[in-house]
């Protein structure tokens, strides 16, 4: 008698043994998406910082510095702290976030986490909880590991000509050093991380929801997707105005260095002037914003200058032209929302969609692009020293202006995109 084939014999879909090899390979697939992330992130910070002139910092800062950038891009926080002696201090404060390195690092991170969930219509929301969970648990060990190498203390030449006076007084070197906090930058961390997952399950149709959020995605998917290209569009024409700028103008490094750390701040900022929005700003001292002459000019004054289209036209003519381009850039937008809109989908309905879309938008860029640093040395707390001792930048919007601005070109625009597809064939979202 032949011996009967076992039944079994090897390790089912439900045994143990299946279940660790799966858990050990989604781990595998979180740790390559964070790699891969923080990759993306250093390459751009260390290259822009390397384009501004950082590599010739003093003491071996530059690998310090580049970390620091990182942190921040990731949502992080960094101190600054400084020390001039018994009767000086030194205060200092920095709020930025470098976009550029910030958007790098959010494609690769939301291209590794749609990876394992594509080809999908459908997934648990224990399973969407799991994946998520495994890249935050790596998430924060990176940048606890980025946090710990983001610190450094320069030393502060004085060559002003009170220098020998202010030395003898201080009785010591004037010092000024930052340094990652590690327990808030995890925190704001894991914090980018979520708005990250959630905005990346939004804009993908082929990312899998819950059953019970399928219902929503006719009318959230196409509106998010839609913003999102309207964010990278921006970003590609301000890549291509500024390889034209560095060829035809011969500032190479420093064209490039904002491309690679703070392309999107002026993109988006200029996307928002061109809707009508009004910011509010300041420059002073010896550092500023990466930024363009036209702007410099107008927000380098004594007191806080109002920065909108009417103040910059003073400056520059052609700024007029930003309304257009941000018109044309929106309907863009309002277009391809209505295509991946089910067909059924009223006018209406998409102007409502984009203006919600597009507020949401803008709110993020306001809260995205805002900046602002201060630095001074002060001696028995009557105020800056002067000199190149002391600086301010300062970047902030008039937020329900913008907000209010953005819902009515959201509903114009939506209306029209509706229009302009009307003839287009399409199969909308897929439930």
């Amino acid at each position: 008698m032949s011996e009967q084939p076992r039944s079994g014999s090897g390790p089912g879909p439900g045994t143990p043994t299946s279940r660790a090899s799966h858990a050990a390979h989604g781990w595998l697939q979180a740790l390559l998406a964070v790699l891969a992330a923080v990759v993306a992130m250093a390459v751009p910070a260390a290259l822009g910082l390397w384009a501004a002139g950082a590599a010739e910092l003093p003491e071996g800062a530059f690998l310090d510095v580049a970390a620091a950038v990182v942190v921040l891009a990731a949502g992080g926080s960094v101190d600054i702290a400084g020390d001039a002696g018994a009767i000086a201090e030194t205060s200092a404060d920095l709020s930025v976030l470098p976009l550029s390195v910030s958007l790098a690092g959010a494609l690769a991170l939301a291209a590794g986490f749609l990876r394992p969930l594509r080809h999908r219509a459908v997934a648990g929301g224990r399973e969407l909880a799991g994946w998520a969970l495994r890249i935050a648990v790596l998430w924060a060990l990176a940048l606890i590991g980025l946090s710990a190498l983001a610190g450094h203390t320069f030393t502060i030449p004085i060559e002003d000509p009170t220098g020998a006076i202010i030395g003898d007084l201080l009785d010591a070197t004037p010092r000024l050093g930052f340094r990652a906090d590690i327990p808030l930058t995890v925190v704001f961390g894991l914090l980018w991380l979520a708005a990250l997952l959630v905005l990346t399950l939004l804009v993908s149709r082929r990312a899998p929801l819950p059953a019970g959020l399928v219902r929503f995605q006719e009318s959230v998917r196409p509106a998010a997707f839609a913003m999102v290209v309207l964010l990278l569009a921006c970003v590609a024409v301000g890549i291509v105005i500024g390889l034209v700028v560095a060829a035809t103008r011969g500032n190479a490094d420093d064209v490039f260095a904002v491309i690679l750390l703070g392309l999107p701040n002026l993109v988006w900022l200029a996307f928002t002037l061109g809707l009508g929005a009004t910011w509010e700003g300041k420059v002073e001292g010896p550092f500023g914003l990466p930024m363009p002459q036209v702007l410099d000019a107008v927000l380098r004054t004594p007191d806080v200058s109002t920065l909108n289209l009417r103040s910059l036209a003073d400056q520059d003519a052609n700024v007029w032209w930003l309304v257009p381009a941000a018109a044309v850039l929106l309907l863009g937008a309002a277009f391809v929302m209505a295509v991946r809109s089910p067909a059924r989908m009223r006018a209406w309905q998409h102007a409502l969609h984009l203006a919600v879309a597009l507020v949401l938008t803008v709110l993020l860029i306001c809260l995205t692009v805002r900046l602002s640093a201060h630095y001074g040395l002060s001696l028995l707390g009557l105020g800056d020293l002067g000199g190149n001792l002391s600086g301010e930048v300062l970047l902030r919007p008039q937020l329900w202006t913008a907000l209010g601005l953005a819902a009515l070109w959201g509903l114009v625009a939506g209306f029209l995109g509706s229009l302009l597809a009307s003839p287009v064939r399409r199969r909308g979202e897929v439930g």
